[in-house]
């Protein structure tokens, strides 16, 4: 089997293009932030300031995910595309070299923008080039390159401040390290020459947005809002628990390790035993994952949990975009955006809360407790919504 990695039609080049620009964007720009939480929280950020940070960080990817949906063209993909892998490394370059709060919150804002423009759009591209019978799989390899970015930038992070550096050479490292990347990734996600395309203009449809669908996209609402506060605070809860100062960066290592493969097997037992059916077990687990730190402090059993909530949270983003892509047929890209918008939202709005409970008592389990409710909320609005299925939603 001979192929040419620079081959910017050939289907392993596209897949790892595509991954490199998850590691940049949803990596660099977005999960690095979590990884370097611990160092940053000893040198100048409060858990406060640290979860404002995440907050804005979502509004703007929030932000980017819903213009995304308005960007037919596919050239005009290739140039935003462009942008959101320049600007995902640009912001990053801020917070190796200044401590200003108010630049932080604007790079903040700016970078999740960023991050989605490498993501949502980078994905349509990789979706667009690729040449397989069966997308679904190879969408599946597509997302698992979630968990490569919390693996990689995490252990490019540990090997500068193993090496006697510090959290802000931390991040001028990745920002190197991603510049040197971005290069392949911009090279292979474009086209050889400007693509003809007819943009079909899909009208905005009512018809799709049924009961059903409405559901779907509410229990995607409990998901972000289950993914955000370990998604944030992770290695830092576990430093906090009695005697496992200093595992925090060992837990978000497992969690990226169990992303890798996620997808996979998730998309695999949807195609098997319905998405609904998945979508709920997924969330349960989660949920047990999430009430973990908050009921114990044994090592072995936070680390599951880290095994837990990386095994599952990239998996559900597979699960839900996957299922919503199917139920809307011919024009995904409305109730992908509608989908991705709710899960946005409770990313916004997880950050928020914990700041409050943390403050207030002190410690994370209230912000973990009320996490867990709302992801069985997620659990409860699945299981009416299988009252209301169609035959054609359960076989999906």
């Amino acid at each position: 089997m001979h192929f040419n990695l620079l081959d910017r039609n050939n289907n392993i080049s596209i897949l790892i293009a595509g991954i490199i620009a998850v590691i940049i964007g949803i990596g660099v720009a977005r999960f690095a932030f979590t990884s370097l939480l611990p160092p940053m929280l000893e040198g100048f950020l409060t858990v406060t300031f640290a979860g404002i940070l995440a907050s804005v960080n979502f509004a703007g990817y929030l932000s980017g995910s819903i213009f995304s949906m308005f960007i037919k063209d596919i050239n005009q993909k290739v140039i935003f595309f462009r942008i959101g892998i320049v600007l995902s490394i640009a912001t990053t370059v801020i917070l190796g070299i200044t401590e200003n709060e108010i630049v932080w919150v604007i790079g903040r804002i700016v970078a999740g923008f960023a991050a989605a423009m490498a993501f949502v759009v980078g994905s349509a591209i990789v979706m667009s080039k690729l040449s397989f019978e069966n997308k679904t799989k190879a969408m599946g390899f597509h997302f698992s390159g979630i968990g490569f970015s919390i693996l990689i930038t995490d252990l490019i992070s540990r090997v500068v401040l193993s090496s006697g550096g510090d959290w802000k050479d931390s991040w001028l490292v990745l920002v190197f390290v991603g510049s040197l990347l971005s290069i392949y990734s911009i090279y292979i996600l474009s086209f050889d020459k400007k693509v003809k395309t007819n943009v079909v203009k899909h009208k905005f449809n009512k018809a799709l947005f049924t009961p059903f669908v409405i559901l779907i996209i509410c229990a995607y609402f409990t998901e972000g809002v289950g993914f955000v506060v370990q998604g944030t605070f992770l290695p830092d809860i576990i430093n906090s628990l009695k005697g496992l100062e200093g595992y925090g960066n060992l837990t978000w290592t497992l969690v990226g390790l169990a992303g890798i493969p996620s997808c996979i097997i998730w998309l695999r037992l949807a195609h098997n035993y319905g998405s609904v059916n998945i979508i709920i077990i997924a969330l349960l687990v989660q949920m047990i994952s999430i009430l973990i730190p908050a009921m114990t402090s044994n090592i072995y059993m936070n680390l599951l949990s880290g095994i837990l909530f990386g095994g599952t949270f990239v998996g559900l983003v597979g699960l839900f975009m996957n299922l919503s892509g199917k139920l809307a047929g011919s024009n995904p890209v409305i109730l992908m955006g509608a989908v991705t918008t709710s899960y946005g939202t409770g990313q916004v709005v997880g950050p928020l809360y914990s700041i409050y409970f943390i403050e207030k008592y002190g410690n994370y389990d209230y912000a973990l407790y009320l996490t867990a409710l709302i992801v069985l909320g997620g659990v409860l609005l699945l299981l009416f919504s299988k009252t209301i299925m169609t035959e054609e939603q359960k076989k999906l």
